[in-house]
């Protein structure tokens, strides 16, 4: 803490916005999805890029100003992306020990599939109040996070469908 004094006198900006990358701290390897410091990192994230408004979803960053809606900051940090949150869909997914948790996930999946075009083409982000896409569509990414996500879903859940004595598969 000391250092991040000493550098903020010295001249030295830091940019202390929240965004959804730090994501990639668990898919990459750096920690584990359980490690409490990811816990405490995607919790601030879930919890300060969320957007309260009937449409929901992960903002990008705080104060998002591409394809930017609203001003209203506190209820929308940013549009919401498919992308990012099918990230915190893939951050629970990975910290799911039961089937009731891994159920938890389906509600951001079905989120993202929700806001597909009736071509079944995912944008980029979404409008925050009425849920229509917004910029690039389709976009690849947000495709392969939705593929990712669900594969992640589907191994999970096989994962926690073993017998206990044996560890073999209980689906046959």
């Amino acid at each position: 803490m000391r250092k991040f004094i000493d550098d903020l006198q010295s001249g030295c900006d830091y940019d202390l916005t929240l965004d959804a990358t730090p994501f990639g701290l668990f898919p990459f390897g750096a920690f584990e999805a359980t490690d409490p410091r990811v816990v405490a990192t995607m919790e601030a994230v879930r919890t300060g890029l969320w957007v309260w408004t009937d449409v929901r979803g992960l903002a990008r960053y705080e104060d998002d100003w591409y394809w930017q809606v609203s001003q209203d900051i506190a209820r929308v940090p940013g549009n919401p992306w498919i992308t990012c949150t099918l990230w915190l869909a893939e951050w629970k997914i990975r910290r799911a020990t039961s089937e009731a948790d891994l159920a938890l996930t389906l509600d951001l999946l079905q989120w993202a599939a929700a806001h597909a075009r009736p071509s079944g083409c995912l944008p980029e982000q979404v409008h925050p109040y009425t849920g229509a896409p917004l910029s690039v569509s389709p976009l690849t990414w947000s495709h392969a996070a939705f593929v990712q996500a669900l594969l992640s879903y589907r191994d999970k859940l096989h994962a926690l469908k073993v017998s206990p004595t044996c560890g073999d598969s209980l689906r046959k």
